[in-house]
């Protein structure tokens, strides 16, 4: 087993224990988009255990540097990136900024909170990566004011299609922790789904947007 499987195994263990991602493929949640879905995750439920939040910070530095190598700055995607981001850049002893969902409307009309240099090699941290769409729009607007983003790593990603298509047109390399398909192997080990649960979660990974519709 590679170091990234076994990285990616322990992550997903660790999110269903601490209830961060929960399954209902009985009984769906209803996202903010309005997509039904059988799966709810909030990693930020990760900040409140400090094993947990431990291993995240040490494997997400570690992730950087195997696949990244030296990089001069790290920015995290308001809000639940902000921590997570923080924690590896102390890891790394590196300069942290954050990038919010639009500009302020008072003050600065800042969008990009914190001090950055040009010519840093940006990494950009996000703890979940569903569509990417929130993850795209802030490497947008660090690229748009002149930084020069190399990445993003995440904890957790869903692996739909359309996300990994967009992250290609970005020209953005991304890097996750785990993923949907082993969280839900270690989900069906571990007696938190059945069997009779895996094609309900299969089919709405395939279609999540008219899933349960």
């Amino acid at each position: 087993m590679s170091l990234h499987n076994e990285t990616a195994i322990k992550v997903a263990e660790y999110l269903l224990q601490i209830k961060a991602i929960k399954l209902q493929p009985d009984n769906p949640f209803t996202w903010t988009s309005g997509w039904k879905s059988p799966i709810y995750c909030d990693n930020r439920v990760s900040l409140s255990h400090p094993m947990v939040r431990t291993y995240i910070r040490q494997q997400l530095t570690h992730l950087i540097n195997e696949e990244f190598g030296p990089v001069g700055a790290i920015a995290g995607v308001a809000t639940a990136g902000i921590p997570q981001g923080v924690l590896v850049a102390q890891e790394l002893g590196l300069p942290f900024a954050y990038v919010r969902a639009e500009a302020k409307k008072h003050g600065m009309n800042n969008q990009i909170e914190g001090e950055l240099k040009h010519g840093d090699r940006i990494i950009v941290i996000e703890d979940l990566i569903s569509t990417g769409k929130s993850s795209l729009a802030a490497v947008e607007a660090l690229r748009a004011a002149g930084h020069d983003v190399v990445g993003l790593v995440s904890i957790f990603n869903y692996g739909f299609t359309q996300t990994e298509e967009a992250f290609k047109e970005a020209k953005c390399v991304f890097h996750s922790l785990s993923n949907y398909n082993f969280l839900i192997d270690e989900a069906l080990k571990n007696g938190y789904i059945n069997k009779g649960h895996l094609e309900t979660l299969v089919a709405w990974r395939e279609n999540p947007s008219t899933w349960g519709q």
